[in-house]
């Protein structure tokens, strides 16, 4: 319970509603409304929906991360922390560290592969149907096909699953950080 000055209420709710909506805006992006938005249009709007969407979602990130982390490090010194609170700490700086490498590099490298390929669907009619599987061999084949199109498949999927890896640890981190907070709310 390291404090060198009590925080005030506004900024205890104020750090509770930056950690709370950070969480639940992570629960909603990358489990819900991705799955729930690709079965109901074509693969090119569903592109073209995650490419206005994703710089959003990830400054959103990048911006409550800090001020969660600034929050909390004002008053909790680290000459005063226990080692929970020392995880938190560590814990705020890696999401707000990831937050920061997806919107700066792996989110916009991703979206800038996804239009390359999205080009190269176009012209050979792919991109137009609903959900993932209905032209599977068709991808499959364009793959084979096209060396351009394996290469920006490779480069989309390659900067897509750090992207979705840096989200996923953040998002633990995140959710570690409010079961902390949960746990010890009198000490916010």
């Amino acid at each position: 319970m390291a404090t060198e000055g009590e925080p005030t209420d506004l900024v205890k709710v104020l750090h509770l509603l930056v950690l709370s909506f950070t969480w639940g805006m992570q629960v909603w992006v990358s489990f819900i409304g991705g799955f729930a938005l690709v079965r109901q249009v074509t693969l090119h709007t569903f592109g073209l929906v995650q490419s206005k969407l994703f710089p959003v979602y990830f400054y959103c990130l990048l911006g409550s991360n800090f001020v969660s982390l600034a929050v909390f490090a004002v008053y909790h010194p680290r000459e005063l922390l226990e080692w929970h609170e020392s995880l938190q700490l560590l814990l705020f700086f890696v999401a707000l560290i990831l937050a920061g490498l997806n919107a700066q590099w792996f989110g916009p490298a991703a979206t800038e592969v996804m239009f390359q390929m999205r080009a190269v669907e176009e012209e050979h009619g792919l991109g137009n149907q609903i959900g993932l599987s209905s032209q599977r061999e068709a991808y499959a084949k364009l793959k084979e096909q096209d060396p351009k199109y394996k290469a920006y498949r490779s480069s989309f999927g390659r900067y897509h699953g750090l992207s979705s890896l840096c989200n996923l640890i953040g998002f633990l981190c995140t959710t570690t950080n409010l079961v902390f907070t949960a746990l010890n709310l009198s000490t916010i």
